[in-house]
């Protein structure tokens, strides 16, 4: 009982924290509240996040504000067709000292912080991308065989641009996969497009205050992990992953028609850690189905593809995975 009541404690005293956190990143980053909750989810479950929207949206702006509002050392990498690995990573340099002797010397990369944004992460080549696949995996890299550990925490939010295809390269799956959310920024609404020129058009603009430290945030880690999950809850989320894969029991008609492959374990390894957050940031002590409904998109999106032919019907991805959690939904509370 003494664990127990110990436990509620930390999850409110964290409730209440994360909703400083949140004011503060509106202050800079507003009327964005769906956008600003999935990041924090993606750093509360110790993970990385993909922002996909157009150019103006206040990405960039976010991260910045994240950085300070979280206590993390930020870096920003601006990806271009001939950014090289070395680049992102470091590389070492041969110094000749006083007494004319010559000596090897690392010179850190951007990747050597808490906070790394990958600006436009599909503007660089193949080569480059894969150079962050063991720092995103292993919080590690590899260099002239030498294992370098990365900062703790340590989290990438890499951008795209979705209009811009020319001149890029796609992601491919493994590196897709690493990422534990895809975020959609999307255009304000009026009242809030107001409320940024208003904002940001004047002498003086909002400044956010840092409410977490990188040691917090890493308790923070440890109490979200800590959270229980009902066993409706884990159930749902199994029903969820294995309805999306075309050929399981669990896949209704549309998925074996639409899908041509489907989500992995690390889909419900990250539906079950960011329904946890959700129901922190919310302020409630456990996950609930409806947490795994509106969690399917971002969780799912990236982990899975349309087939060629529901491609040429003109098929939406987010169409198929909608109509997969409303039907585990009914599914859940009929049982």
């Amino acid at each position: 009982m003494a664990e127990g009541a110990e436990l509620i404690a930390e999850i409110e005293g964290l409730g209440e924290k994360l909703t400083r956190a949140r004011a503060s990143i509106n202050r800079r980053f507003i009327g964005q509240d769906r956008v600003v909750d999935l990041v924090l989810s993606a750093l509360l479950c110790g993970g990385h996040g993909l922002l996909i929207g157009l150019p103006g949206l206040g990405k960039t702006r976010l991260v910045d504000t994240l950085s300070t509002v979280m206590g993390l050392q930020g870096s920003r990498v601006q990806f271009t067709p001939d950014l090289m690995p070395a680049d992102i990573l470091g590389s070492e340099v041969l110094e000749t000292a006083a007494d004319g002797s010559r000596a090897f010397r690392f010179i850190e990369g951007p990747v050597f912080c808490q906070l790394l944004m990958a600006d436009e992460i599909n503007r660089a080549s193949p080569r480059t991308q894969s150079a962050l696949l063991q720092a995103m995996q292993e919080r590690e890299v590899t260099i002239a065989g030498k294992h370098r550990p990365l900062g703790r925490p340590f989290h990438v939010l890499a951008t795209q641009n979705p209009i811009e295809q020319e001149g890029t390269y796609p992601l491919p799956e493994a590196q897709l996969d690493r990422f534990l959310l895809r975020i959609d920024v999307d255009y304000p609404d009026r009242a809030t497009e107001k409320d940024i020129l208003i904002a940001t058009t004047g002498m003086e603009e909002a400044v956010s205050e840092p409410v977490f430290s990188d040691g917090e945030l890493l308790a923070a880690q440890t109490v979200l992990r800590r959270m229980p999950v009902g066993d409706a809850v884990v159930e749902m989320i199994l029903d969820l992953v294995r309805a999306c894969r075309p050929g399981e029991a669990e896949a209704g008609a549309r998925v074996n028609d639409a899908v041509s492959w489907g989500p992995g374990p690390r889909a419900a390894q990250a539906l079950m850690l960011t329904v946890r957050a959700r129901a922190l940031l919310d302020g409630r002590l456990a996950p609930s189905a409806e947490d795994v409904r509106a969690l399917a998109r971002p969780v799912l999106s990236h982990r899975m593809a349309l087939s060629f032919a529901a491609r040429a019907r003109g098929e939406s991805l987010m169409g198929v995975i909608d109509s997969v959690a409303a039907q585990v939904t009914r599914i859940e509370a009929a049982a």
